[in-house]
């Protein structure tokens, strides 16, 4: 079978992240089980046009917006004919290869982005908004979805996608690898894992550490990069806390692992997640996460008050991240229900439900029973 991709970018663009790396493992496990795997994305300066990694045939053309636009063109002009199957990745908006190629497609929604687009300014967001809810659901009101969290589902099915054509398919996590351990420095860390972007309000990460800095030597590791990076570091120092935000940038597979072992909380405050991958990882360690209830993703990645806890608002962060470090025994129980939860997640499980899936539906046997399909929903 030859899969087509669809994807603004992969994981080696300067802002790409978790849903990128979602897509490309379930592409190494189809190249891994004989199939054929083109990834079409955006370029990026420095990247070449063409290549190919561990199987998949990358092809970048295109930048942010355009990259829908190439993409399209080239599947009217009949490059991708020979294609079995397309998933198109709804980042916000979809492809809408649905309208350009007569291939069996696949929708792959991480979640709805109704709160991340009033960043892109009044009237792109109202446009995209607008294309996200109303037409996209339309263009594919008899195409197989596939999400990575129940409260992305019922989004979805919110916006007219009916339950029986979504699929819960969750994310998986990379075993952790041997890494050196830091040393302790006597300080109390906390972490966040995540793209530098303006939802992802790591802000609020910076204010918790503002709070405890008259009472505890505590720091921030920020793990990650984006465009908003320069923003969060003068905000930092705005709030009297810019010795104490390390912003490590993006770090490879040892250096993140380290990091995140080294702390003993792990901070998501982002406005909105689809599932919240950090979450697992930060749990292969025994660290627990605290997060926003209404980050609808982190519903289901976050076990509250178990693996966790989710709160309302920011004062009630910085007042959970307060009550957690004056009871470690609740953390340490939070962070071992955590890593226990952790071991139940493999990017194998995922690639595989998905390829059964892309089988699926490339020969018009998608499934039709009510709720998620059985076989399709992840367990926890």
């Amino acid at each position: 079978m030859k899969i087509l991709l669809l994807c603004w970018r992969d994981t080696d663009h300067p802002q790409g992240g978790g849903s990128e790396r979602y897509l490309e493992r379930v592409a190494d496990f189809a190249v891994a089980h004989g199939h054929q795997v083109i990834y079409r994305t955006a370029s990026y300066p420095g990247a070449p046009h063409r290549s190919i990694r561990d199987g998949v045939t990358f092809l970048r053309f295109g930048g942010r917006y355009s990259v829908y636009v190439t993409a399209a063109i080239e599947m009217l002009l009949g490059r991708f004919r020979d294609v079995d199957i397309v998933v198109d990745t709804q980042n916000g908006i979809p492809f809408f290869a649905k309208w350009w190629i007569r291939k069996p497609t696949i929708v792959l929604t991480h979640h709805c982005h109704r709160e991340q687009w009033p960043v892109a300014g009044p009237v792109l967001a109202r446009v995209g908004w607008f294309l996200e809810s109303r037409l996209a659901p339309i263009a594919y009101r008899r195409s197989q979805y596939v999400t990575v969290s129940e409260p992305s589902a019922l989004e979805l099915a919110g916006l007219g996608v009916e339950r029986s054509r979504i699929a819960i398919i969750r994310n998986g996590v990379d075993p952790v690898p041997e890494f050196a351990r830091l040393h302790t420095d006597g300080r109390i860390h906390l972490v966040t894992l995540s793209r530098l972007v303006p939802h992802k309000q790591i802000e609020h990460a910076i204010d918790v550490v503002a709070a405890l800095a008259t009472q505890h030597d505590v720091v921030l590791d920020v793990i990650g990069s984006g465009w908003w990076e320069q923003e969060l570091w003068d905000y930092a120092t705005s709030v009297g806390v810019g010795d104490r935000v390390i912003f490590h940038g993006h770090l490879d597979e040892t250096e993140k692992h380290a990091v995140l072992d080294r702390a003993q909380l792990h901070l998501m405050p982002s406005r909105k997640e689809g599932w919240g991958l950090a979450v697992i990882e930060a749990g292969q360690h025994a660290v627990p996460t605290i997060g926003y209830r209404n980050s609808a993703g982190l519903r289901d990645s976050v076990i509250d008050g178990e693996t966790g806890v989710l709160v309302a608002d920011k004062a009630a962060l910085i007042r959970e991240v307060f009550d957690l470090l004056r009871s470690p025994e609740r953390a340490a129980e939070m962070g071992e229900a955590a890593r226990r939860r952790s071991e139940s997640f493999s990017w194998q499980q995922t690639g595989a439900d998905f390829l059964a899936l892309l089988v699926k539906v490339a020969q018009k046997q998608v499934p039709s029973t009510s709720g998620s399909a059985p076989g399709y929903t992840a367990t926890a």
